[in-house]
């Protein structure tokens, strides 16, 4: 086994585990889920069936990653963030062919205790603040805050506020990485 599983953990036959991963205590992995290589399960998690999770993404304790999640390469969700599946659940009434999907592109991060509603697209490297409710797309390189989640700022790929502002044109410097982003048009990009 090229992969690590806590002897409390529960991987169901037919689930597809990366190299080098890491499943903690308790966490159900079902059997239809595919997880890439590198990635850390924490305490507490589970992933269903119709889930896939990209290499090197890190799900903190107490998260469950339910059906028709997707997660691209190594995006964070934080402790005890919470995705949904069904807009308007109800006990009484079936609703799993209403499943919605939610994408999550890469290197985004999900902060604790935030509330992903489903059929959303959180762009890459964007960055979900702790308790937000997301209920609409966030641009990639967006930070978000606030129930419902609103446009805060930019943020670079190393996680830092960039000096842009919200809408327009205008570029700025990571001062970690030294990289240059771009705002044009209201749309922030990673300079080539």
């Amino acid at each position: 086994m090229s992969f690590t599983v806590h002897p409390s953990a529960i991987v169901d036959e037919g689930a597809v585990i990366g190299e080098g991963s890491r499943v903690w205590h308790f966490v159900h992995v079902c059997a239809g889920a595919r997880i890439g290589a590198g990635v850390s399960l924490g305490q507490n998690v589970f992933v269903g069936n119709k889930v896939s999770i990209g290499d090197r993404c890190k799900v903190q304790n107490n998260v469950s990653v339910y059906d028709n999640v997707t997660l691209e390469e190594g995006v964070f969700c934080g402790p005890s963030m919470v995705f949904t599946n069904v807009y308007n659940p109800r006990a009484l009434i079936e609703r799993k062919s209403e499943y919605r999907d939610t994408l999550v592109r890469r290197g985004a991060t999900l902060g604790a205790n935030c509330t992903i509603v489903c059929g959303v697209t959180i762009g890459e490297f964007a960055l979900v603040g702790a308790g937000a409710v997301v209920n609409k797309d966030v641009p990639a390189y967006a930070l978000v805050v606030g129930v419902p989640a609103r446009q805060l700022g930019w943020c670079s790929q190393h996680g830092e506020q960039l000096d842009l502002p919200l809408s327009g044109n205008a570029s700025a410097t990571c001062p970690h990485t030294g990289q240059r982003y771009l705002l044009i048009d209201g749309v922030c990009q990673l300079t080539p």
